[in-house]
């Protein structure tokens, strides 16, 4: 059975996730709809690739992956699909692509062209369904697109290190569920600027001194002690730093609410010499 999973900022108040779900299983009766979230804040790319790129790995190749934020086709941001690593994507080309495959090149990457098979008043995601069913059954892209080689690209708030390789500094792009804020710093940027030299990684007002494997790593400190509500460091399962309170509630609070991080606030990282 095909998968299609759809990732949007529609929310669940309005019927846009339900007609877009209508529009897929008119076409695909049998198709197999899993929703990644549709809880993105409007328009917002970072937390959409960090969404997507964290859940696309977890299902089976061949999966098709629907991205419907800032989805609107304009002179100089067209729709495009994209094979990589075994699965296919449909999205704006407004740079979020291009944060998922963190500059590894797609097998296939086409701009979709299929805007006139269609009635004229069809919507974006009227376009993403009807190339989604044709992936979803086995179609190539080349039916639905022409070949390009590049994508556009978000700049913005990429995560840096200075000239002396000293500070690393990277953003908030995401606070999930129970507070916890993930960083756009992964495992790979700091293993290779740390280069096994001590750090210090300031967050508001704390300043942390260990990375933790997982948030149950930190009773090994003392297992005597009760660490709840200590702020840590961790790499999440994937691969990006994350700020987190040990054992948060809403009666302790959350890294979100007790160190006040949001959304583009800044992490640095200092290593020692």
């Amino acid at each position: 059975m095909s998968i299609i999973t759809l990732t949007t900022d529609f929310g669940h108040k309005d019927y846009f996730v339900g007609a877009l779900k209508g529009q897929l299983y008119t076409q695909y009766p049998e198709v197999k709809l899993v929703d990644l979230s549709h809880e993105v804040d409007a328009f917002d790319l970072a937390q959409a690739s960090y969404l997507v790129g964290a859940g696309y790995r977890h299902f089976p190749k061949g999966t098709v992956h629907i991205i419907g934020v800032d989805a609107g086709k304009t002179p100089s941001k067209g729709h495009i699909a994209a094979l990589w690593e075994g699965h296919y994507f449909i999205a704006a080309d407004n740079g979020i692509l291009g944060m998922i495959f963190r500059k590894k090149v797609p097998e296939t990457l086409v701009e979709i062209t299929i805007h006139d098979r269609l009635h004229e008043q069809a919507t974006d995601m009227e376009v993403f369904a009807t190339v989604a069913i044709h992936l979803a059954k086995g179609g190539a892209l080349s039916v639905i697109g022409k070949t390009i080689s590049t994508l556009n690209e978000v700049t913005e708030l990429q995560p840096v290190i200075d000239q002396e390789q000293r500070q690393l500094k990277g953003y908030v792009m995401y606070i999930d569920h129970f507070g916890n804020a993930v960083t756009n710093i992964e495992q790979s940027l700091f293993m290779e600027s740390a280069r096994g030299r001590s750090y210090e990684i300031t967050v508001k007002r704390e300043k942390l001194k260990t990375i933790f494997p997982h948030y149950h790593a930190i009773e090994a400190l003392d297992n005597k002690i009760d660490h709840a509500g200590k702020t840590m460091a961790i790499f999440n399962e994937a691969g990006y730093l994350e700020i987190g309170i040990y054992k948060s509630t809403l009666h302790t609070g959350n890294a979100a609410s007790l160190l006040g991080l949001r959304y583009r606030d800044a992490i640095w990282i200092e290593f020692k010499s």
